[in-house]
């Protein structure tokens, strides 16, 4: 399965470099919640629940590796100058962000079991597309995209 995620980072930075980052992320985001649905679809169990899982997980996946291509496009564009160490500060923030979610998605497993896992996954998605929305609204202003 992490094949089909990997294979997908060719085509988001195509697509980034056709369209920007921002569409990118606006697919991203609503592929996360999309594969929220379908993973609390699979678990609830029936015939069709294990493909639910395997489609709703594939479906995180690339949807996360279109969001990491675009946001690194976004961030490594404010100063090509510091390129290292905006790297750096990137993905500690990727991994802080990654165990942060890892660490409450523990924690609501043991209170609410999937369920709670699956609606930490959507509430977290929804924040980042709200905040999503505003930058490109204009309300937020968004980091510098220099070409």
């Amino acid at each position: 399965m992490r094949a089909v995620g990997s294979g997908a980072g060719g085509a988001s930075g195509r697509l980034v470099d056709r369209h920007g980052p921002d569409p990118v992320n606006l697919a991203c985001l609503l592929g996360v919640l999309a594969s929220a649905a379908v993973l609390l679809a699979g678990a609830r169990g029936g015939p069709l629940g294990p493909a639910a899982l395997v489609v709703g997980t594939l479906l995180l996946d690339v949807a996360m590796q279109f969001g990491m291509v675009a946001s690194q496009a976004r961030v490594y564009a404010v100063r090509p100058d510091a390129l290292s160490r905006l790297k750096t500060a990137y993905m500690t923030c990727s991994y802080l962000g990654g165990s942060a979610g890892s660490w409450l998605g523990v924690r609501l497993w043991g209170r609410a079991g999937w369920w709670g896992v699956c609606a930490l996954l959507a509430a977290l998605a929804a924040l980042a597309l709200g905040r999503h929305l505003l930058a490109v609204r204009g309300k937020v202003e968004p980091a510098p995209l220099r070409q």
